[in-house]
């Protein structure tokens, strides 16, 4: 007997969902029943993506939005084409959309810095702060909001500042939005991968790569399917308990 869809009938907003973990997420959620409205600043990957997507309930419909999340104007226009084609606003949103700008402390330019601060930081709070706006307005009794952050905003990493920096921000807001809004059924949670095969670590030596996965108690990189499989468990109401956490995607990295 088939085990029930955790997600059917509801709608997901993934950023980032072009590529890598974002891709993931949306392939996972579309395998649970959700529809789902990938968005991402690439609208030809975006599109990809839902070519990719299972449309196997009745109902589900999957579209492609791009959009460059650092823009609060273009995220409010973003959140109105999304609610103006389900008609009604996602229960379940992914903060998948994320940069790197690598260089070491002291050769940091101030460009690097605004532009990872502006689209980890600031586009997880514009999506983060659209998506509950419209929850609330809606009367909805309960909603998922799921930040990426990274073990790297834990812990640190070489030439990689503003990335830390940005990450563990994101922890610190997914906290404090749990707090908030907790009154209005909305729970608010942050994913933490370790090291993840994806486009991000395409460009990486096969040396350096499989130097990070002997570092690794389980042995290998992650998969982006790692990471979705507890997006999926956040997204349910498996997790209806779960709100403030932060959870590793790590193989046991750093514990």
């Amino acid at each position: 007997m088939a085990s029930p869809l955790r997600l059917a009938s509801r709608l997901a907003l993934v950023t980032g969902g072009g590529s890598g973990i974002g891709r993931a997420v949306c392939q996972r959620f579309a395998r649970e029943g959700a529809s789902v409205a990938v968005v991402d600043l690439n609208g030809s990957a975006a599109n990809e993506t839902v070519q990719m997507l299972t449309r196997d309930q009745q109902g589900q419909q999957h579209a492609a939005f791009t959009a460059d999340v650092s823009s609060l104007k273009k995220v409010t226009a973003l959140m109105s084409k999304i609610e103006a084609q389900y008609s009604r606003p996602p229960c379940i949103s992914v903060n998948s959309a994320g940069i790197t700008r690598d260089e070491f402390l002291l050769k940091l330019t101030e460009e690097a810095l605004d532009a990872v601060l502006n689209v980890n930081v600031k586009g997880t709070f514009f999506i983060t702060q659209a998506v509950a706006r419209a929850l609330v307005a809606s009367g909805a009794s309960s909603g998922s909001i799921i930040n990426m952050g990274s073990v790297i905003g834990k812990v640190g990493n070489l030439g990689q500042a503003n990335y830390a920096a940005s990450k563990a921000a994101v922890e610190g807001l997914t906290k404090t939005a749990a707090k908030e809004l907790a009154k209005f059924g909305i729970r608010c949670n942050t994913v933490m991968p370790g090291f993840i095969a994806t486009p991000m670590t395409a460009a990486v030596p096969q040396k350096v790569l499989d130097k990070f996965a002997g570092m690794v108690p389980l042995g290998r990189l992650g998969d982006p399917s790692d990471v979705a499989d507890v997006c999926a468990f956040l997204a349910s109401d498996d997790s209806a308990y779960i709100t403030g956490a932060c959870i590793e995607v790590t193989g046991g990295l750093y514990m």
